[in-house]
């Protein structure tokens, strides 16, 4: 949504950007998830604009809106072998209300490796957590700094400095180097920008599997959860959960259990080529 201001004062024109800015994490994360449905009419193959989703059949992968052919030009990738029975899990983090913990214990009694990707602010301010994701073996990735629209920065220097920001913020915590996986906030990219981030050498992940669990005052039951969760799942998914959701850090060790019971096991992104 592009949103037009109008020319009034300098005054307000700076209350209205700095109220975006502080809106853009709660309310553009829906943008790129609405298109998870089941109508197939609706997914258009496009290496551009808005990540969406088809489900078209229970336990097989969906059709996205580019296709993995279109999307390994750029190192990019949405989904892993659908042929194996394994599961990449990821979470998004643009901020923290203390589900993070809950999710770690999960993930560390099932001895699963995730990957998380997270805003700048976030290394930031919990530095603590960052180094507990590193020292159990999870990998962090970068979602972008301020998670804003990517689709529309129409400069490399621009672009570059939403993900080298993200960079030496963690290094400053961790003394490493980050691993170089993207996530575009949203789900908003073009061809352009996932250039950007090839020549920058990251891998673009999206996503295969995901449900509304991300309004933190209007969370999924444990029912909902598992109808998306364990109905739409699909050898090879790359599911996207958040770390936000109250809900996932109650379901997840009974979810991963639910999970190897349907045979799945649990890889990192590195195993996907």
């Amino acid at each position: 949504m592009k949103i037009k201001l109008e020319k009034k004062t300098l005054l307000k024109r700076s209350v209205k950007l700095l109220f975006l800015f502080a809106a853009a994490f709660a309310l553009g994360h829906g943008a790129g998830k609405v298109q998870d449905h089941f109508k197939p009419e609706a997914v258009m193959t496009s290496a551009e604009g808005n990540w969406g989703l088809s489900f078209q059949e229970e336990g097989q992968p969906p059709v996205a809106n580019a296709t993995a052919e279109e999307l390994k030009k750029f190192d990019a990738f949405y989904a892993g072998n659908s042929e194996e029975k394994v599961i990449y899990l990821t979470f998004d983090a643009g901020y923290e209300n203390g589900n993070t913990p809950a999710i770690l214990d999960a993930l560390k009694k099932h001895n699963v490796p995730a990957t998380f990707f997270v805003v700048g602010t976030f290394i930031s301010s919990n530095p603590d957590l960052i180094k507990r994701m590193v020292d159990e073996g999870h990998t962090v990735g970068n979602h972008t700094y301020h998670h804003p629209d990517m689709s529309q920065m129409s400069t490399k220097e621009a672009f570059q400095k939403e993900l080298v920001d993200v960079e030496s913020e963690y290094k400053a915590i961790t003394g490493q180097d980050m691993t170089h996986y993207y996530r575009p906030p949203q789900g908003k990219y073009s061809e352009a920008n996932l250039q950007m981030a090839k020549d920058m050498g990251y891998k673009t992940f999206f996503w295969s599997l995901a449900y509304v669990d991300w309004y933190e005052n209007d969370q999924p039951t444990k029912d909902e959860a598992f109808e998306k969760l364990l109905g739409r799942i699909h050898p090879g998914a790359i599911v996207l959960l958040h770390s936000t959701s109250k809900t996932n850090g109650e379901i997840l060790d009974e979810l991963l259990t639910k999970w190897e019971e349907m045979g799945y096991t649990f890889k990192p992104l590195s195993e996907i080529q």
